[in-house]
């Protein structure tokens, strides 16, 4: 494959356009307390700001990822664009009356599934750019600067929420994103079609709406009751449609998602390691954020900067997993940041409930630097394992994974903590938020204890393959 004059312009639009969709998900956790202050939010509604983005972009990213194949990557990339970009300023304008929770909630929805347009495709618009000498560093600084905006999420949406408005987090993806579509304009990738690539929106129907009904039913649970009626009910229609969806997807010749890879022990422990990571590190990085504002009082920007004895040993476990995977396979980087992340969760989950920072330190840099051992060797091993015909599918499935874990987490732990403390964090006595926090950090660290016993007995104890090794 030949490599295009303006590859490098296409790498910087797709670098910001994934470092926008995973800023996203961390950036808004600061800004959570003031926006519930000004738009007079409940938990519940708190809770529905961070999941509504996620939702859409666990239960869409599969079928972005066919529709892009069929109609043009490039095409559905722009479209994703646009739409993250009215989400994004739909979210800024959310008037702070009754109906402001609704407003901002559902133009979150329209960014997750802008979000879900851009995601599958732009690793896949920036492997067609690169000849196979470049696509190796090219794909590291995609990857890597946009794992940085994600660990950087906090400390961006404290500064911008403390000096200059809560909306600003929302209305900085809009300079970015007409910059992105500047770029692909200048730029001009191929926009490869595949117009007989077989959709089934049927299939589609059934996953869409399995995710979106069983994250929405765990979300609620807290609040209609775990064994009422419409929990159990929402809880069994969406798991249903899940196996329905897996049912036609081991039917057909061209599914959705091939769950036929899962055959592959290796892989789907991959993607099990992938999904747990998501699920603890933006429950942790949500809830602890809210911890530092609503019961240690600290303003939006102190907050932000206090997290960065997690955000920096994340990245600097991000760089030493992916060198541990070239020299020593999966297995190393994996099970060392799964036992660091136990020991780090449970130390948090003490450390919770005597509301001193100093004591929260040693954990924050034990777990960052824990989820940067096992956010990438996983995903990197995932993709390793598939030859090159069928690595676009495992990056759909992996995607799915990641944000349906991340959706979950955000969904169970939160339920642990209204369950305890029906204010979540803004309990009357801020001992009572502190201990419900805690509780759901050590439900995390008991969930870390069953990963890392099954990852070390499922986890392949040959040597991963390198970047150079790809087929």
């Amino acid at each position: 494959m030949m490599a295009i004059p303006n590859r490098w312009l296409v790498l910087a639009a797709m670098t910001g356009s994934l470092s926008m969709v995973l800023l996203d998900q961390t950036v808004v956790s600061v800004a959570l307390p003031t926006i519930a202050s000004d738009l007079h939010l409940g938990p519940t509604q708190q809770q529905w700001i961070i999941n509504a983005y996620l939702l859409t972009l666990s239960a869409l990213v599969a079928l972005c990822s066919r529709l892009g194949d069929k109609f043009g990557g490039v095409t559905l990339f722009r479209l994703g664009v646009i739409v993250f970009f009215l989400g994004s300023a739909g979210c800024g304008l959310a008037p702070d009356t009754d109906m402001g929770g609704a407003w901002i909630i559902g133009f979150r929805l329209v960014q997750g599934a802008g979000a879900a347009m851009m995601m599958p495709v732009s690793a896949a618009i920036v492997l067609s750019v690169f000849d196979k000498s470049e696509s190796g560093r090219a794909m590291a600084i995609y990857g890597g600067i946009g794992q940085l905006f994600l660990a950087l999420g906090p400390l961006v949406g404290g500064f911008l929420t403390e000096y200059v408005s809560w909306r600003a987090v929302f209305w900085l993806n809009i300079p970015v994103g007409a910059v992105v579509l500047f770029l692909v304009f200048v730029a001009k990738p191929p926009d490869r079609q595949a117009p007989d690539t077989y959709v089934s929106l049927r299939n589609a129907a059934f996953l869409v709406f399995g995710i979106a009904t069983t994250v929405f039913a765990l979300q609620q649970g807290a609040h209609w009751g775990w064994l009422s009626a419409s929990t159990l009910i929402a809880i069994a229609a969406g798991l249903a449609s899940c196996a329905a969806f897996a049912v036609l997807s081991l039917r057909v010749r061209r599914p959705l998602v091939n769950l036929r890879l899962l055959g592959d022990i290796g892989f789907a422990s991959d993607l099990f390691i992938a999904f747990f990571v998501r699920f603890s590190l933006l429950s942790v990085s949500l809830y602890f954020a809210m911890y530092l504002q609503d019961v240690l009082g600290l303003p939006a920007s102190r907050a932000g900067l206090l997290m960065l004895p997690m955000v920096v040993p994340q990245i600097i476990g991000s760089q030493v997993s992916g060198w541990t995977y070239d020299r020593l396979g999966v297995r190393t980087p994996t099970l060392t940041g799964l036992a660091l992340c136990i020991c780090g969760l449970a130390w948090w989950s003490f450390a919770l409930t005597t509301r001193q920072y100093h004591l929260l330190i040693p954990a924050m840099i034990l777990s960052g630097f824990a989820f940067g051992l096992t956010l990438s060797a996983p995903g990197t091993d995932a993709l390793a394992r598939e030859p090159g015909e069928l690595r676009n599918q495992a990056s759909g499935m992996l995607l799915t994974f990641r944000q349906v874990g991340g959706a979950l987490g955000v969904a169970i732990i939160g339920a642990i903590i209204l369950h305890l403390s029906p204010q979540a964090t803004r309990a009357p006595d801020p001992q009572t938020s502190a201990d419900a926090i805690s509780a759901g950090f050590a439900a995390l660290a008991v969930v870390a204890v069953v990963v890392a016993i099954l990852s070390f007995l499922l986890l392949p104890r040959t040597g991963g393959r390198t970047g150079s090794q790809l087929p």
